[in-house]
């Protein structure tokens, strides 16, 4: 009797997911007796391939989802659609979307609740499949990452969240086979409990926490960050040829380099500047920028597109980067590597004497960088001290791209984007993983040269769309919201400094005031305050301007190897200049709401992870230094305690409001300060602390710190311990002496 292939099982069980049990695919093929043993052994086979997958007693293709599945509903997108997300999604390609079919007679969906939903596949639509609503299985169990604690019967979950302040019970049946001091990931199993530990149950065993370098592992997966690429999205890379010129301008003759850190894993933009010799433009210059073409080797719903949209960015760790493309184009295809012929869009813009841009013109060409340099090497050879491959390219390469520099440093004088002084700590390790050094990263004018020329391709890009009128993605940042702006009002008036009040705020007011601080005690209080006072930048097909950078109209272009945004501009600078069919498509224009919002949240979720990692690195370093006394600066006043960000490293930790003396501190969430209701002794940001080291956690990155003296003088004495708020007083008192402390708090500040 003929067994079916394995091919025509696969068919098969697609074209009949509700018949996918071995004795209905048996019954279809005519198999019968001994034969169904052949017929077993080929699905294992299959199984075993990961062509389909095996669940109870039947067999679906692992492509595709089962018709009834459990799914997790996302929140309403712009439209007021409802979608959710598989739960039992086990193929290699990207995550399937279901758009949910609501009834008049279902109840209401939240974002979070799980439910068992009937799915119908839909062909040429932006979703994948249909649900309908069957029935409600619970909300979404929280999630849980920590180390395993076994004992006799099952175990427990210290969580590393620095914030988490309980532990899990694991029953002995829910271990996984988790051992003693192992990384976990654990759910919540049950109802809360009233009485006694939350139950968990671990769904991943992680490994040794201590492991070299398992602290951006932790990260990674503690906050949801692909890592790893669909075979089929590292198929489409491996099989990617180097661009041909075709109908690309030739710029290989041009003397454009790249300029980036020593380390760089990528290059994805190049420089060139020189005097402009237009007779209209006397003293002017010329600046070339030219940018990766991703979007040749990244075409719209391709696999790797789908990849490039999940991760949204690239995210940096001290010891890995998890790339937002594969390497075969990340770090070869794409990147401008020295003497390689590399194809980009570029746009070569001309800048007057006076560093304004009077005009700019785009290309989509094919370049040749004459160097990758480093911004080290580049600042060594324009201060008189150049290295021997340098040498030859001061007069033609170097000193003109710092000349066109010193015209654009005086537009950025005049146009004054927001100037805080916020220093950038690196993270030294050795090859084991462990943390060697701590500093900040030295500011060149290397690196300031760099910034403003992407600053002004990026403006172009978002002119020429905006000519064009193409749909993209702005990069906005609104100007902070009145609360905050009266904030750091108040925080600079109590600290002896003036900010006008009763105008429509411009960076510049905030930079003057900024700059009467300089040098003060106050000079990190203000530029922290500023820096809180803050929106947060985001992207939106909307344009509302750039606070931060006093620009009206700005979109990243210049990094499209590490962030999806650019990507989209330069598919739209295709569609609009008509370079190709590798534009942005008519599904994409309709999405970019939903992809502004998506690669403004992935962005978030890569700063806290690379946030998380430099923490828990620190708290590493300093481990082997407690007891140690280090100089600090309050960064932070709540109601629980202190937080001081130390000098020598940039490590914040906590001061606990209970190790600060026997007497009540009281809370003044305005002035952001706390006093002592005997002492008088008030805290608040900015203050020099001196502290000593009590407790280093690598494993959550928490710091906790004794606080010894504030700005050189030593604490004073404890006095008894205090009354609870308002015990033992009249009415009134109590609000009568949180108003005397709030006088008191305003003539410190003021004298």
């Amino acid at each position: 009797m003929r067994i079916p292939s394995k091919d025509e099982l696969r068919i098969w069980i697609a074209e009949n997911p509700g018949l996918t049990a071995k004795r209905d695919i048996a019954k279809a093929f005519g198999i019968k007796g001994a034969a169904r043993i052949d017929l077993k052994r080929v699905l294992k086979e299959l199984e075993g391939e990961g062509v389909v997958e095996r669940r109870r007693r039947t067999y679906h293709d692992a492509e595709k989802l089962p018709p009834v599945s459990i799914v997790q509903v996302l929140a309403p997108d712009a439209a007021g659609d409802l979608f959710a997300r598989p739960l039992e999604w086990q193929g290699e390609g990207p995550e399937p979307r279901v758009l949910m079919q609501m009834r008049e007679s279902d109840p209401a969906l939240g974002e979070g609740d799980r439910i068992l939903a009937r799915l119908t596949e839909v062909k040429g639509a932006d979703h994948h499949y249909e649900g309908r609503l069957i029935r409600r299985i619970g909300t979404n169990p929280q999630k849980i990452l920590g180390i395993f604690r076994k004992e006799t019967e099952g175990g427990r979950i210290v969580p590393i969240d620095k914030g988490a302040d309980k532990e899990w019970r694991v029953l002995p049946g829910a271990t996984q086979g988790a051992t003693d001091g192992e990384l976990v990931e654990a759910e919540q199993a049950g109802l809360r409990a009233r009485m006694g530990l939350p139950q968990a149950r671990i769904i991943e065993r992680l490994g040794d926490p201590s492991a070299p370098k398992a602290v951006s592992l932790i990260a990674i997966h503690q906050h949801g960050i692909p890592d790893e690429f669909s075979d089929e999205a590292i198929a489409e890379a491996d099989a990617a040829k180097p661009a041909p010129l075709g109908k690309r301008e030739d710029l290989r003759d041009l003397p454009i380099v790249t300029i980036d850190p020593s380390d760089a894993r990528d290059h994805d933009d190049a420089v060139y500047a020189h005097p402009d010799d237009d007779p209209k433009n006397e003293g002017g210059h010329v600046v070339w920028v030219a940018i990766a073409d991703v979007a040749h080797y990244v075409r719209p719903g391709s696999a790797l597109d789908r990849e490039a949209w999940k991760r949204g960015n690239s995210t940096y760790f001290p010891d890995r980067v998890v790339p937002m493309l594969p390497d075969r184009l990340s770090g070869d295809l794409c990147s401008l590597h020295e003497g390689v012929p590399r194809p980009c869009i570029a746009v070569r813009m001309q800048i007057d004497a006076q560093g304004n841009k009077i005009s700019h013109r785009f290309t989509r060409a094919m370049m040749r960088s004459l160097a990758s340099l480093s911004y080290q090497e580049v600042q060594a050879a324009q201060d008189g001290n150049p290295n021997e491959r340098c040498v030859e390219l001061l007069d033609e390469v170097i000193h003109p791209l710092y000349e066109a520099y010193e015209a654009v440093k005086r537009a950025r004088a005049r146009r004054q984007p927001l100037d805080l002084d916020l220093p950038e700590r690196r993270i030294e390790l050795s090859p084991e993983g462990k943390v060697t050094s701590v500093a900040f990263r030295e500011r060149l004018d290397a690196h300031r040269l760099i910034e403003e020329f992407m600053i002004l391709a990026n403006v172009a890009a978002a002119e020429e769309l905006n000519r064009l009128r193409r749909p993209l993605l702005f990069r906005v940042h609104e100007e902070p919201s009145p609360e905050k702006l009266e904030s750091l009002r108040e925080v600079a008036q109590a600290s002896g400094f003036a900010m006008a009040k009763g105008q429509v705020l411009q960076t510049r007011h905030i930079n003057n005031l900024l700059a009467q601080a300089q040098g003060t005690e106050f000079d990190e209080l203000l530029n922290i305050t500023a820096l809180r006072s803050m929106t947060q930048a985001y992207y939106s097909p909307n344009n509302f301007g750039h606070f931060g950078l006093a620009l009206k109209n700005y979109a990243h272009f210049t990094s499209p190897i590490r962030r999806y945004a650019d990507l989209i501009v330069h598919r739209a600078l295709i569609s609009g200049h008509r370079w190709g069919d590798d534009g942005l498509s008519p599904q994409e224009m309709e999405r970019l709401e939903e992809t502004g919002n998506h690669v403004s949240e992935t962005e978030r979720r890569s700063m806290a992870a690379e946030r998380d990692t430099t923490d828990r690195y620190l708290a590493a370093y300093l481990s082997e230094r407690v007891g140690s006394e280090f100089p600090g600066r309050i960064s932070g006043v709540t109601k629980f305690g202190l937080f001081v960000k130390l000098t020598e490293t940039g490590a914040d930790g906590l001061v606990p409001v209970r190790t600060l003396g026997r007497e009540y501190f009281h809370f003044d969430n305005r002035q952001q300060v706390l006093v002592g209701e005997r002492s008088g002794l008030t805290l608040g940001v900015g203050q020099r602390v001196t502290v000593r080291l009590a407790e280093a956690v690598p494993v959550t990155g928490g710091l906790v710190l004794e606080l010894l003296s504030v700005d050189d003088q030593d604490l004073p004495r404890g006095a008894q311990p205090a009354r609870g708020r308002g015990m033992g007083r009249k009415p009134g008192a109590h609000k009568a002496k949180t108003d005397k402390i709030k006088r008191k708090v305003e003539r410190r500040r003021r004298g």
